[in-house]
């Protein structure tokens, strides 16, 4: 069960310390957009326990594909060391409530991500692990409509995918696009006057 130690405030939490939880990561603090790493998730929803894990059919990447994957997952991991990402390894979230907009009188739900150690709560949340299946029972389960499209739903309440491919895991460089524009979404919510900040530091291996 979720622990109760403490409870954090920050703008972003990710779930998934993997290739795309990096990738996200390092484009968010290129934007000066706080966020905080963590492992995958293991219940959607309120109660529903889920394992992510066997969710989603990966393709059958090729040596190319695997050595180009590595070395970008290298880069970012170096990137995260050298920029103070918060990236919590053996931190696991375990499950993922919503707070009500009334209730923090912002007009707009926040996220509890609850972990063994304690709550982090965010406005925003980056899932990079399920199933578009199990991605709709779990809006459905927090009493909102999802309608035709899925992703814009889910933007519509905080919560984006990168990397989440209904049948197979997208390639490395599809990766850092979808990285690339949920970074460009999240910081032009933060910062709605000045959606175009500079960047802080560099990361050649993102592609324009």
């Amino acid at each position: 069960m979720p622990g109760n130690a403490g409870t954090e405030q920050t703008t972003t939490v990710i779930i998934g310390t993997g290739l795309s939880g990096l990738a996200v990561a390092a484009e968010l603090r290129r934007r000066g957009v706080d966020s905080i790493v963590v492992d995958g998730l293991d219940i959607l929803g309120a109660a529903q326990p889920a394992n992510t894990a066997s969710l989603q059919r990966c393709d059958a990447a090729d040596s190319a594909n695997l050595r180009e994957r590595n070395e970008i997952l290298r880069h970012l991991r170096n990137y995260a060391a050298s920029h103070d990402v918060d990236v919590r390894n053996t931190t696991r979230a375990v499950q993922l409530t919503k707070v009500d907009a009334t209730s923090t009188g912002r007009g707009v739900p926040q996220w509890e991500v609850h972990t063994p150690t304690g709550i982090l709560v965010a406005d925003h949340i980056v899932l990079t692990r399920c199933a578009h299946s199990q991605l709709r029972r779990m809006i459905n389960d927090f009493g909102i409509s999802v309608g035709r499209n899925l992703v814009a739903a889910m933007r519509a309440i905080g919560i984006y995918l990168v990397g989440v491919g209904e049948l197979i895991t997208p390639s490395p460089k599809e990766v850092l696009r979808q990285a690339k524009t949920v970074g460009q979404a999240i910081s032009a919510k933060v910062n709605p006057e000045n959606p175009a900040l500079p960047y802080t530091g560099s990361l050649a291996i993102l592609p324009c």
